[in-house]
């Protein structure tokens, strides 16, 4: 999917159009448009994000782009400081959140940056711009006894759909996934015992592994629940075939369970969310003395620093062990 390199007439954001050509070198009038309508497509080819990931770079620069065309810039050589500063200024002023400012500024400093380095413009406007401070946010952990007695009760049933969402939950907390990971699971990917291939952000893969409890949980699921929720369908033409594929997660009516079907799943049976589940994952290690790189490597986080959150949260953790077990605390 496609932004319309043209500016639209009625300052509204472009819609889906055919493919951009390469943007002309440095001097040329090089449109704003034209531009984030390039980069697009190739940060979705080169660097393999994620669909989900493409459309949120999409909707900050269209925005950015009908910002500056509504007053009267259309070409990236006329972009300057000033401009950006009254972008970001105008998102203060309409109220959005400042990690959503921080956020929009990031892809547009990502996207001016591609820029130079491709040859439409001479300097980065962006880069003297100071940064929209984030709100540092703990993430929020789930007690372990509240997971361990959740999943202590779903092992006592035998319906197929309870096999798998106790799977699922399992699975989430035991290899500390994204649901975009979780829900792209195939059969294959699952095929290694105690570990687990997962197909991460940007196209990298790595091997987790998972516990006793998750990997009985995951066993028992393709023994005795998927061949159910998998049974095979028979078509208009009279074939026979299931609808689940290779999919390892199976829904109610026979086709693969997505992430939506997933995020249900885990509302109904934890009341959170299945990113709970991957803080809780990273917590609970830190705090039973995991070392930080190992956990990074099992998140599958490129910089160290994304995982470093965490240690705010074993820090808490520590001093409240500290003040109930010092004598003079």
């Amino acid at each position: 999917m496609r932004i319309d390199p043209t500016p639209p007439e009625s300052g509204t954001p472009p819609g889906v159009h055919a493919a951009a050509t390469s943007a002309p070198g440095i001097g040329a009038h090089v449109s704003t448009y034209l531009g984030i309508a390039t980069y697009l497509d190739r940060i979705a080819t080169e660097r393999r994000l994620s669909a989900h990931t493409v459309a949120a770079y999409r909707n900050d620069l269209e925005q950015f782009a009908t910002f500056c065309h509504r007053l009267g810039v259309t070409e990236l050589a006329e972009i300057d400081r000033r401009m950006l500063r009254r972008f970001l200024a105008h998102l203060d002023t309409r109220r959005y959140a400042p990690r959503s400012i921080a956020r929009k500024a990031s892809a547009v400093r990502r996207f001016l940056d591609d820029a130079v380095k491709r040859g439409d413009l001479a300097a980065n406007p962006a880069v003297l711009l100071g940064r929209p401070k984030r709100p540092q946010t703990l993430p929020q952990a789930l007690p372990e006894r509240r997971i361990g007695d959740a999943l202590d009760a779903l092992q006592r049933s035998d319906d197929p759909v309870t096999v798998r969402d106790l799977a699922i939950l399992e699975v989430l907390y035991g290899a500390g996934l994204r649901v975009s990971e979780l829900a792209g699971l195939t059969l294959a990917d699952a095929d290694g015992g105690k570990f687990l291939r997962i197909h991460g952000k940007g196209g990298k893969v790595r091997d987790v592994p998972i516990g006793g409890s998750a990997a009985r949980s995951l066993r028992r699921y393709l023994d005795v629940g998927r061949p159910v929720l998998a049974s095979p369908v028979t078509g208009a033409g009279g074939d026979t075939r299931s609808g689940a594929g290779t999919a390892l997660w199976v829904g109610v009516r026979g086709g693969p369970l997505d992430q939506r079907g997933i995020r249900r799943v885990v509302r109904l049976r934890l009341g959170t969310f299945p990113h709970a589940l991957r803080h809780s994952f990273a917590t609970h290690l830190l705090e039973n003395g995991a070392d930080l790189r190992s956990v990074q490597e099992l998140l599958g986080h490129a910089e160290l620093g994304t995982t470093q959150i965490y240690t705010s949260v074993s820090r808490r953790h520590l001093r409240a062990t500290y003040d109930l077990s010092h004598p003079r605390a």
